[in-house]
């Protein structure tokens, strides 16, 4: 059986897998390549934050901090007495209505809680669940969350949530109950989540839009709570695991794909604002993160390299110009979820997103070279 995404049931984590192999100790490595110019001379990498749970996405809000997704530590209630829940291999979940959590940190790396009262989930397999990502809507925050009665957590659905002042929320959208009545033209049987797992998110126009990885669509939800589908990625393109997204001018969307891991077997689509898709570049990995910097260069994060389950220590960044050249410009992370472009010019990449124990989550500050200067 091919598995898929991580932060689903057939999960990144694989325990049978880790079970054999140990974690490696991060590596840093600044790899050096023969550059065309100046600005494609590779980053270097240094810790930016640290004492997450988890972390997945993260973005930069209009106050300058940098705020960041976290699964947590996971759950321990049961509630499949009253909740149709997966079965084996999937389920049971055990979930927790709280210890899911958002953290902003300052420029200079010191953390501080936004909320943590945001459902965390623990998978059959033993893997850490919860908040996906997050966005901004003008000053307001939002958070994409894996909750709902199948996982656990039957206070809270899967949903979109918009963060109050304090620690509360709101749901604005409840795209749990909405994946359940709008089907995708091709699940996968052998690796289906009845309420999906929406996993990116990121902010347009005042809207925001948000992957189903398991299903495999794109859907843009309003701040009133309507949700629309943008495209059904699956109905073109099959079981592909779309999981992470930016926007410039179009939609760019890259995806993880199913195990066992293939190099060079995940790619970059390009979806326009009428829904119609394509594939503009290819022969990438595992892919976990796409942002543009301020000059249309693209950033690729592949979470895992050269092998064929998940590996720590063999992450990377690839930078792919708007010629179509590709860049390795960092590598040696370790279970890396996410990433964005900072207003200070550099990327920020949350690593030890699953696998770890407590605190052991952080987050990557790679430096980029402009013009020959740091």
């Amino acid at each position: 059986m091919q598995t898929s995404f991580y932060i689903n049931h057939y999960s990144w984590v694989e325990s049978r897998f880790f079970k054999y192999y140990g974690w490696s100790l991060l590596a840093f490595v600044l790899l050096f390549g023969s550059c065309k110019k100046d600005e494609a001379e590779p980053g270097t990498v240094t810790v930016f934050g640290s004492g997450l749970n988890n972390p997945r996405g993260l973005k930069f809000g209009p106050d300058g901090f940098l705020y960041v997704a976290e699964a947590g530590l996971g759950g321990t209630e049961n509630h499949d007495a009253k909740c149709p829940a997966l079965v084996p291999p999937d389920g049971p979940y055990l979930g927790s209505a709280t210890g899911g959590r958002i953290s902003k940190f300052s420029k200079h790396g010191t953390r501080t809680t936004v909320t943590d009262q945001l459902p965390s989930v623990t998978s059959a397999f033993g893997d850490k669940l919860g908040v996906n990502d997050v966005a901004f809507v003008g000053n307001t925050l939002y958070a994409v969350l894996y909750a709902g009665c199948g996982h656990g957590v039957p206070s809270v659905p899967t949903s979109i949530v918009r963060i109050n002042s304090g620690t509360s929320h709101t749901v604005i959208a409840d795209l749990g109950q909405w994946r359940v009545t709008h089907p995708v033209a091709n699940p996968e049987p052998a690796d289906f989540d009845p309420e999906g797992a929406w996993y990116s998110m990121i902010s347009v126009h005042n809207d925001l839009y948000t992957l189903d990885a398991n299903h495999g669509e794109l859907v843009k939800v309003t701040t009133d709570g309507t949700i629309t589908s943008v495209i059904d990625i699956s109905a073109s393109q099959g079981h592909v695991v779309p999981t992470a997204i930016d926007y410039r001018g179009n939609f760019y969307v890259g995806n993880l794909g199913t195990f066992p891991i293939v190099d060079g077997s995940s790619n970059i689509y390009k979806i326009n604002p009428g829904g119609q898709i394509s594939i503009v570049h290819t022969g990438f990995t595992t892919i976990l993160g796409l942002v543009f910097d301020n000059r249309g260069r693209m950033y690729v994060l592949e979470s895992t390299t050269g092998n064929p389950f998940p590996t720590p220590g063999t992450g990377r960044v690839v930078r792919v110009d708007p010629d179509g050249s590709k860049e390795v410009i960092a590598t040696g992370f370790s279970n890396p979820t996410a990433m964005t472009y900072g207003p200070d010019g550099n990327l920020y990449v949350a690593n030890w997103g699953f696998g770890g124990e407590a605190g052991d989550g952080e987050i990557l500050k790679v430096r980029l070279k402009k013009n020959g200067l740091w």
